[in-house]
């Protein structure tokens, strides 16, 4: 099965010009001390993490979004979402593995 991720369920986001602030709530309180902001490419992909859509589907959204070689996407998406699933945003599977892949 092809590399998927989903959003952790105990967050709060927002959309603010362009950028998506992210905010862990934790036994139901806002975690302040981890807000997250995340720039216009970073919130494509944010709002990509359903669960369904895989990480190549990601890479190609990116590629028709923004003028970038499929490389330079692959790589930098799937540093991206590695970053996510440190930080505890998102779950799933093929972060490490297919970062490591495209090398």
């Amino acid at each position: 099965m092809p590399p998927q991720f989903s959003k952790a369920s105990n967050l709060v986001t927002r959309c603010i010009a362009n950028e998506t602030i992210v905010v862990p709530v934790r036994a139901h309180v806002a975690n302040l001390e981890s807000i997250y902001s995340i720039d216009e490419v970073g919130s494509l992909i944010w709002q990509l993490i359903d669960g369904r859509t895989t990480v190549e589907q990601i890479v190609d959204a990116v590629c028709q979004t923004y003028e970038i070689g499929r490389q330079q996407a692959a790589n930098d998406s799937r540093e991206f979402l590695a970053s996510l699933q440190a930080a505890g945003l998102i779950h799933g599977d093929g972060a490490a593995e297919g970062a490591n892949a495209e090398k």
